[in-house]
């Protein structure tokens, strides 16, 4: 027995008959637990090691889906391998930005910098695509709201607002985890595609990928994914399944 929630169970058996697959998942949360400092969240334990599992598996194809930029996701993760790796919730597919881009993004940045600076615990990410405002150390809650709250009313119209969990990050780019998803199942001319998500960002996801699709919301909120696990165990527990029905 899987220890997965029966439907769970049974959507997956029924994906591991199809080929060729997409096993996808969004990193923070999901492979490894959210930190103050995102810089200290490496795997679970278990994790590198079902990768590589799935990585070998006949016809199936691993990617790595985050908001982070994804020089930042190999570095932080450790992960190394032949998978598909999609960074700034899908701005970085094929290559970096262009210096246009990145040039919105340092304007953005000198913008926001001395309004993050106010307030105690509050840091500037700054990112690929985009600035992201983090108030998960902030210690007065009040505050952390009110700074989230003045980010936004700072933000202009060509800018694209990817809320998170205690995180507020302003895209340069229109990209998402969902559109990057369908074009790389596209790509591969995949039959059906698996993706674990936690956050906000990963509904994008959730709503683009069609019937034949596992999608699997990690922890506590409302979402459109199909399937639930309760944390970055129950993530694992899914993954370790998917290995185990298509080393079979």
């Amino acid at each position: 027995m899987s220890g997965l929630p029966p439907d769970l169970d049974a959507a997956l058996v029924a994906f591991g008959s199809r080929r060729p697959l997409l096993v996808a998942s969004d990193y923070d949360g999901v492979l490894a637990r959210l930190r103050d400092d995102p810089s200290a969240a490496v795997p679970e334990a278990g994790v590198a090691e079902v990768l590589a599992r799935l990585v070998d598996a006949d016809r199936v194809t691993v990617a790595l889906v985050s908001g982070r930029g994804v020089a930042d996701l190999r570095t932080t993760s450790g992960l190394s391998g032949p998978f598909r790796w999609v960074g700034s919730h899908g701005a970085e597919f094929d290559g970096p930005l262009t210096g246009e881009l990145a040039a919105r993004r340092d304007a953005l940045v000198t913008q926001l910098a001395p309004v993050v600076a106010r307030v105690a615990g509050a840091r500037l990410e700054v990112k690929p695509a985009s600035v992201a405002v983090h108030v998960r150390p902030v210690p007065d809650r009040v505050a952390a709201a009110a700074l989230l709250d003045e980010v936004r009313t700072l933000a202009d119209s060509s800018l694209t607002m990817k809320p998170g969990k205690d995180v507020l990050e302003l895209a340069v780019t229109d990209a998402d985890k969902g559109s990057a998803l369908l074009r790389l199942a596209g790509e591969l001319g995949a039959a059906a595609t698996v993706y674990l998500g936690d956050d906000v960002t990963d509904e994008d996801a959730f709503r683009a990928l069609g019937a034949s699709d596992v999608t699997i919301k990690v922890g506590d909120g409302e979402t459109d994914a199909r399937h639930r696990v309760p944390d970055t165990a129950g993530a694992l527990a899914v993954l370790e399944r998917l290995a185990d029905l298509l080393d079979a």
